[in-house]
């Protein structure tokens, strides 16, 4: 199969998280997403928000990333991989991905930007990474070093450990993921070739009448469709599905209460079309969801259709947290029980934030219903962008809901880290921020979905002729949104403008939260000036109209602080409440409220105050209340302010105490 040289602005359907075909792809295929997202090289951001962290990631993140690659030995695995000499030098066998990581999200970075610098450092990491394969494809640093000694979770041998600890297969995905998002930015195949060799040993190695297994830490499902998307070679799609189909066959003790016997933790248990519950490992289990979605797409499995809407439905009715971190049990880094939520103990990984995103876009081009973009939205502004520091190299690993002076979990982390031994987080951040344009919007014929609200412009293609759209707005702060549109001449489509779940009174789609005082939905849309008839459908106002150039519609979303209060059934939420504004949820820290803030109680008569403060966290919307505090010494209760800042920007400022949710008082003063 000849491969094309992609264009810069086609290449981005294929490097974009969900993986669909752009024109430069030689090859057609029967069966696809049926809602296509538009090539984030083709959305141009201006936005106050989300431009200085991309950016930032660009010029501090990849380069810090880069840098501690080399620092702590990460490169130098790769070259006494070449040399065949040495001893493997860092912890994990999966260290090897922290580079392929920082390579995909260079890889997205020079797409976007000239940068010959970092084109010639990112092509010396690839020959340092190509030197290292062995002759016949194999690529794993752990082993390749030393074979008769290699690193302990490795075996002894190749692939003996591969349903568990050794990774092999983990670093193959990500291997895959970062080459074809280089090939699809730069035309060039010297990372692409390296990542064929590797798929082609796979190919040689698994499948039907050859080696079974299903791998310990997913991602390679995702990897090996993402190369199918390339080359349009079936056996890559089909060695994806084979992978996925072997879980459930291995034997483990089922009626084991301990998920580390009975197969719960690596998603093994039992097949995934029997599967009904998120469970296991959060970040595994995100990425085997997402690689099903990709193979459903691809192949019409409905029964993987299946299994992923009722293990959705699980997830986001008995096991998020309100600001979308899951993962709540630190042992294993997993899923709970159903309601198993407590807060001073909550994981929240970020990679499993970022994993979450991507299942729930590949869920919302399936199926075209705004609950899966609510969602995304709701971990993307929360529980996704708290993992890294407004400086840009600054990390967490887990995002705690609840840190004080009494009592910190030894595996929460009350302050952030330049780096982890375990560096999986920071590099996942890094591959994930410069793909958000490509969030957006979507398509499918002649619709066009606005998903997201972030400022900027979009050239599309709707019906064979360019279309422009412009956003103008200060979202996430200010809910007041402007859309120009700008067809070349009168023209015919639909725009779906997103009304998002909390404007509809919906805290999250499912009853596990709600808002505390009902509200009817309050948002207006006008066109041009005047109101314009739409249709609510599927979550979106939907307008079909002959467009003509400058038209303007315009979306204003009711920015009110909320209350919100959690299902009974979350026994760590009885009688508290938390406070949301927008898509924003919000905490309070030590350093807004002299020192404490485990002394606060809130009152259901509050009057919120929102007051957006330029100089404070690069820029946030604070939110000023009366509420009752504990004086800690004679354990009066007096009457005084409260500051409340936006989750994700909490621990900028040092060490101290956080918390999201607080009892409630239903009558007295506090207001």
């Amino acid at each position: 199969m000849i491969l094309k040289k992609p264009t810069h602005r086609s290449w981005g359907n294929c490097i974009m998280v969900v993986l669909l075909c752009s024109a430069t792809l030689s090859f057609a295929q029967q069966k696809d997403y049926p809602i296509k997202p538009v090539s984030f090289t083709s959305v141009k951001l201006t936005d106050k928000f989300w431009l200085p962290r991309i950016r930032t990631n660009a010029t501090v993140t990849i380069p810090a990333s880069f840098s501690r690659c080399e620092n702590t030995g990460r490169v130098k695995n790769f070259q006494m991989a070449a040399a065949r000499s040495g001893k493997f030098c860092t912890t994990f066998p999966f260290d090897d991905t922290d580079i392929y990581k920082t390579i995909e999200g260079a890889s997205y970075s020079l797409a976007l930007s000239n940068d010959a610098k970092l084109d010639k450092y990112v092509d010396s990491m690839i020959n340092i990474v190509g030197n290292a394969q062995e002759p016949d494809g194999y690529l794993y640093t752990a082993r390749t070093i030393d074979p008769l000694h290699p690193q302990a979770w490795a075996g002894p041998e190749r692939w003996v450990k591969e349903n568990e600890l050794s990774h092999e297969l983990y670093n193959s995905g990500h291997m895959f993921e970062a080459a074809a998002a280089h090939f699809q930015a730069t035309g060039k195949r010297n990372f692409l070739n390296i990542a064929l060799k590797n798929a082609n040993l796979l190919l040689a190695t698994f499948g039907p009448g050859k080696r079974g297994v299903a791998p310990g830490h997913e991602i390679v499902e995702m990897g090996l469709v993402r190369l199918y998307r390339i080359t349009g070679k079936q056996d890559y799609l089909q060695l994806a599905k084979f992978f996925i189909d072997e879980r459930g066959k291995r034997k483990y003790d089922k009626a084991s209460t301990d998920v580390w016997k009975n197969g719960k933790y690596w998603q093994d248990d039992i097949p995934v079309t029997a599967q009904d519950e998120a469970e296991g490992h959060a970040v595994r289990a995100m990425y085997l969801y997402s690689g099903m979605a990709d193979v459903a797409a691809l192949t019409g499995d409905k029964e993987y259709l299946a299994a992923i809407d009722q293990i959705w439905s699980n997830m986001v009715s008995k096991k998020i947290y309100v600001q979308g971190g899951i993962g709540a049990i630190p042992n294993g880094e997993r899923f709970g029980d159903n309601y198993d939520l407590p807060n001073a103990t909550a994981y929240n990984e970020t990679c499993a934030a970022i994993g979450n995103v991507y299942w729930n876009q590949r869920m919302f081009l399936l199926h075209g219903e705004s609950k899966y973009i609510d969602l995304l939205e709701k971990v993307l502004y929360n529980g996704l962008i708290s993992g890294v520091g407004l400086d840009g190299k600054s990390f967490f690993y887990t995002n705690a809901l609840q840190i004080t002076n009494g009592f910190t979990h030894k595996e929460l982390e009350p302050q952030r880290s330049g780096w982890f031994e375990c560096s999986c987080c920071p590099t996942n951040m890094a591959r994930f921020l410069p793909s958000l344009p490509g969030y957006v919007y979507a398509q499918r014929g002649t619709d066009t979905y606005i998903n997201l609200y972030i400022n900027g412009s979009a050239a599309l293609t709707i019906d064979g002729k360019p279309v422009t759209i412009v956003q103008q707005n200060s979202y996430p702060w200010n809910g007041a949104l402007k859309f120009n549109i700008q067809p070349k001449s009168k023209q015919q489509f639909t725009l779906r403008f997103r009304i998002p779940g909390w404007a509809q009174d919906q805290a999250i789609p499912s009853d596990l939260y709600h808002f505390a005082n009902t509200k009817a939905p309050s948002y207006r849309i006008t066109l041009n000036g005047k109101p314009v008839k739409y249709t609510l459908r599927n979550g979106y106002a939907v307008i079909t109209r002959s467009w003509l150039p400058q038209d303007e519609v315009t979306l204003n979303l009711p920015m009110e602080v909320q209350q919100i209060a959690a299902s009974q059934k979350l026994k760590d939420d009885k009688g508290k409440v938390a406070l949301q504004r927008g898509p924003i949820v919000y905490c309070a820290e030590w350093a807004d409220n002299n020192g404490r803030v485990s002394n606060i109680e809130l009152s259901s008569k509050t009057a919120w105050v929102p007051a957006y403060k330029p100089d404070l966290l690069h820029g946030v919307m604070v939110l000023n209340g009366a509420a009752l505090k504990k004086d800690s010494a004679s354990a009066a209760i007096k009457t005084g302010n409260a500051t409340f800042i936006p989750y994700y920007s909490w621990a900028n400022r040092g060490k101290g105490e956080m918390m999201v949710w607080f009892p409630e008082v239903k009558t007295g003063s506090g207001q």
